[in-house]
């Protein structure tokens, strides 16, 4: 058993920051407080997970902040950033290579392959919190 499998079935929930329901930032955001002991920034600057435009526009705000490094090989609790349309509106945690949790769509939190299927083509980047910069 991994780390992961404690988050699987975390139901969906817009805004949502806690177990007991998250959207994609929020099951980060709940991952890192409890497996890693790193509060995360909430981002809540969006009216609705449909705003594509305005998550996107979070996403690379947070990728220019100090917070996050881009880095080509991942490790477990990096995140993976992928596009849906034109924009870089949906995130998962990486596992190990190849494997990641992430909120899927309207249900819940699940182990997804993002190298193929559905998000291979729709992959953006790896980045890595600055306090695991070094770990």
């Amino acid at each position: 058993m991994t780390w992961s499998n404690n988050f699987v079935g975390i139901p969906y929930e817009q805004f949502g920051r806690v177990r007991e329901g998250c959207d994609c930032w929020g099951l980060a955001c709940v991952i890192y407080r409890e497996e890693l002991g790193i509060s995360l920034p909430d981002y809540l600057g969006y009216g609705s997970v449909d705003e594509h435009a305005e998550i996107a526009a979070l996403i690379e705000g947070a990728e220019a902040t100090p917070l996050w490094t881009a880095v080509k090989s991942p490790k477990a609790f990096d995140i993976a950033v992928f596009r849906r349309g034109h924009f870089a509106t949906h995130l998962g945690i990486i596992i190990r290579p190849g494997l990641m949790i992430h909120m899927d769509n309207d249900d819940c939190a699940k182990l997804s392959s993002y190298r193929t299927g559905r998000w291979g083509n729709r992959f953006k980047g790896y980045y890595r919190h600055v306090e695991r910069a070094f770990s």
